[in-house]
């Protein structure tokens, strides 16, 4: 007789604990339902790294010509970076920073998550 109180306390620990589990994934799940504005107000607030780049540029008021000289890239390169046809290389992703003024941390920090 022993045994099966044992294993009904077993079976009603278990039974709390997916019931535990269960209250937290909808817990969870609500949340995340909840918060769909806000996740698409962030979505339409980040930036790639092209708009980020051109945004410097233009408030610097350097043109992609000139930006291409300084860095030894065509000018098509410069246009394919802000179109996000193309990404730069680590060390033209570090010299547009010290052109527009910025470190390279900084540049990135502004392109969303």
């Amino acid at each position: 007789m022993a045994i099966s109180y044992v294993m009904i306390v077993a079976a009603l620990i278990m039974l709390g604990v997916f019931g535990t589990i269960i209250a937290l994934v909808i817990r969870a799940l609500l949340k995340y339902i909840r918060s769909e504005d806000i996740r698409r107000d962030k979505a339409q607030t980040r930036k790639n790294l092209g708009e980020v780049i051109k945004g410097h540029r233009t408030g610097c008021r350097m043109t992609q010509e000139f930006v291409a000289e300084a860095l030894g890239v065509s000018r098509q390169a410069v246009s394919k970076w802000e179109n996000g046809t193309s990404d730069p290389s680590t060390s033209n992703l570090i010299a547009l920073a010290r052109l527009f003024g910025i470190s390279a941390e900084e540049l990135l920090k502004e392109i969303g998550p």
